[in-house]
């Protein structure tokens, strides 16, 4: 799928293509025919992980020594995208690669890096990420979760809601007060292997606007005891300035997922309105429906343009804060505008579930929202001003 015909970025190399290629073909053949069935399910099989696993498709900018494909963050890029664009936008697979993955090589020991990131790469262990509470939405200094210690470890309590990945995750990153009193400063990330873990219970997996089979869920915390090896890194209330540190490329693939979704939306419309007919003619031929398209097509490709140039100055670790909060706030924004104008061209059958640019205008809904909001990422570009 190319409906752009924008040349090959600079950043994508001959291995690069190749990856993108081997993607697109096991993801084709072994996740779309299942799509369907995971939608109405309300949710994807856990062996995809595995699968994923196997086909290189996870961890791929992990080093090989911790079991990855030793690749760098435009092998996650490509991989991601793929996903994207073929439809399969709830797999959490991102998160797991591009997010719990790196927390862990980046602020973790040796021995952490051992234990955990080659069964993340092969999707025996599944990530996620426990940051929102019930209550707190984007403030994370304000979480009431604690790590407490006790002996030579820890008992970690609270309640962790929104959770991606949170019926199949069986390794949590959590974010917790390791000192109450010292606000951001008393942060601290805990990392609970959650099979037979006492006091660990998930609960409901959540129902939502959208995203019908991610399995987004509640996880509850209750006197679950921890080693001292489930902080993260060797220092405890370090754990703020970590989470700040891994944003940017947070809010980076969320970016480039919001293009990849629109640029589908496109493609679909385009080709429903050359074979869709009203009054003895095809859509497409109506001036009113060439105008809407010539401008979700430009401001699409200036999206995938801009995106692929902060991905550009991530790769050269010179994507800051503020750059990533634009590109996250602004392509998500106009991911709702734009896929909105598409399902208004399908008429009353874009309404439809059984078409699925009814699915893409419910899934690109929360776009906005997660990553941190919208409204968050204007406050943050506005203190650079």
């Amino acid at each position: 799928m190319d409906i752009l015909n924008l040349p090959r970025p600079a950043w994508m190399s001959e291995d690069l293509v190749l990856l993108e290629e081997q993607a697109r073909r096991f993801i084709a053949a072994e996740f779309v025919p299942h799509l369907e069935r995971w939608h109405e399910a309300g949710m994807y099989d856990r062996d995809v992980w595995s699968k994923a696993g196997a086909a290189g498709l996870l961890c791929a900018s992990m080093p090989e020594e911790y079991g990855g494909a030793g690749g760098t963050f435009a092998h996650e890029a490509v991989i991601n995208r793929e996903f994207s664009l073929a439809g399969f936008d709830t797999f959490g697979g991102q998160l797991h690669s591009g997010i719990v993955a790196p927390y862990i090589l980046h602020y973790g020991t040796g021995e952490q890096k051992r234990r955990w990131l080659p069964k993340l790469a092969t999707g025996e262990l599944v990530g996620a990420i426990a940051m929102t509470e019930p209550g707190t939405g984007s403030d994370l200094q304000a979480v009431r979760t604690t790590a407490k210690r006790s002996g030579n470890g820890y008992v970690l309590n609270g309640a962790k809601t929104f959770i991606t990945n949170g019926q199949h995750a069986n390794l949590v990153i959590v974010v917790a007060k390791t000192d109450p009193k010292a606000g951001g400063k008393g942060i601290s990330l805990m990392v609970v292997e959650t099979d037979d873990a006492q006091g660990f219970r998930r609960g409901r997996k959540l129902k939502k606007l959208g995203m019908d089979s991610a399995d987004t869920s509640e996880l509850f915390f209750e006197e679950v005891p921890l080693p001292a090896e489930a902080l993260l890194g060797t220092e405890e209330g370090q754990g703020f300035a970590q989470l700040m540190n891994e944003l940017p490329q947070e809010r980076l693939i969320v970016a480039e997922h919001a293009v990849a979704m629109t640029e589908r939306a496109l493609a679909l419309t385009i080709d429903y309105v050359k074979q869709r007919q009203a009054f003895g003619k095809a859509v497409i031929e109506f001036q009113n429906t060439q105008f809407v398209l010539a401008e979700c097509k430009t401001e699409t490709t200036v999206a995938k343009v801009f995106v692929d140039h902060c991905l550009e100055r991530h790769l050269l670790g010179q994507l800051d804060t503020v750059t990533a909060s634009m590109a996250k706030y602004w392509t998500t924004d106009l991911q709702g505008k734009i896929i909105d104008r598409c399902l208004q061209l399908f008429g009353g059958y874009g309404y439809m579930d059984e078409y699925p640019i009814s699915r893409l205008y419910r899934d690109a809904r929360v776009m906005s929202i997660y990553a941190g909001t919208n409204e968050i990422m204007k406050l943050l570009i506005a203190r650079s001003l």
